[in-house]
């Protein structure tokens, strides 16, 4: 059954394999968001990568290059281009597909305050040998050419302080919950008894 929209945490999430399990879901008609794309990690050394992109940077149309192939440099981008290329995007149904997803950098405004799932069958730590090399995709793209790492950085920095506040608050408001229902518990007794045989 689908849901209303799916919010996937990218962090230390094998690319390849993220971007197949996504496929299917928005080729099955699920919309899908994607967030921390920086965070997104490719096997192999930083240097390994940064060779294979310099090569498919030569990518292009011989007598006019503005036509494409195009190379993107932004972590969300890179994403978006990974899993366009596992919808048949040419088609009706893999341009429907690929416009219900959305792929950003960082956790913007109102992903931030949603809840957010992983993918364990994508995950670098279930799939990658612990000695073998990655490369995250932020890294990539900053040696690349994307300028907005550190900005990136900063604005998660401010969300992570906010959203540490907004949990501490949270505990709090539910440690005082459990103390009032123990205190209540010899008084309410009764109605929920009265409630358990209601069915409730």
């Amino acid at each position: 059954m689908l849901e209303s929209t799916i919010i996937i945490d990218g962090r230390e999430h094998l690319l390849g394999r993220l971007a197949s399990v996504v496929a299917k879901e928005l080729l099955a008609g699920q919309k899908v968001v994607i967030v921390r794309c920086e965070d997104v990690c490719v096997s192999g050394s930083m240097r390994r990568n940064q060779v294979k992109y310099a090569q498919f940077r030569k990518k292009r149309m011989n007598t006019n290059p503005g036509k494409g192939p195009f190379h993107l440099k932004s972590p969300a981008r890179m994403v978006w281009r990974t899993i366009r290329g596992m919808v048949h995007q040419k088609s009706a149904r893999g341009a429907e597909a690929l416009g219900r997803l959305s792929t950003f950098e960082g956790i913007p405004h109102p992903y931030d305050k949603k809840k957010r799932v992983v993918v364990p069958a994508a995950l670098r730590i279930m799939r990658l040998k612990s000695i073998r090399a990655h490369t995250v995709l932020g890294d990539l793209a900053n040696a690349v050419g994307w300028k907005h790492q550190e900005l990136v950085k900063t604005l998660e920095g401010k969300r992570r302080v906010g959203a540490e506040a907004f949990y501490q608050q949270k505990k709090a408001s539910s440690d005082l919950r459990a103390k009032a229902e123990a205190a209540a518990a010899g008084d309410l007794a009764k109605v929920n008894e009265v409630l358990a045989a209601s069915g409730y």
